[in-house]
């Protein structure tokens, strides 16, 4: 429970950081293709700590289910998948990294289906 708003807050400051970081340090380095890849991996990190946390007070509520446990922990993988693969790339114009973003967005859909599953199954 903690751990996925502690997860969440986390993602959260560092989407604030990198968004600041790209539009005020980077404005000068990333052409405009890349700069939208780059407000593009920090909009799904932002909606996806907000998930996180979404899935802490959930947590609260329902209980500490194995299927919000894997929400959190699915999530949690496709920032790192799907911001993380988008960042580099903005960065660095390696395309090949462009296919290592769908598994990030394979992980949040399961990540939301499990919200879905475990809502469904609560008794509450």
């Amino acid at each position: 429970m903690k751990k996925a708003i502690i997860a969440g807050a986390i993602h959260g400051f560092l989407a604030v950081a990198l968004g600041a970081f790209g539009a005020h340090a980077l404005e000068d380095i990333l052409d405009d293709y890349s700069a939208g890849i780059w407000d593009t991996a920090i909009q799904y990190q932002m909606f996806h700590a907000v998930g996180l946390i979404l899935i802490g007070i959930l947590m609260r509520v329902l209980g500490e289910s194995k299927q919000l446990v894997w929400a959190s922990r699915l999530m949690h993988a496709g920032i790192y998948f799907f911001a993380g693969s988008l960042l580099v790339l903005a960065l660095t114009g390696i395309g090949v990294l462009g296919a290592i973003t769908p598994i990030g967005g394979v992980l949040f859909l399961a990540g939301w289906a499990l919200i879905v599953v475990a809502t469904v199954k609560s008794s509450t």
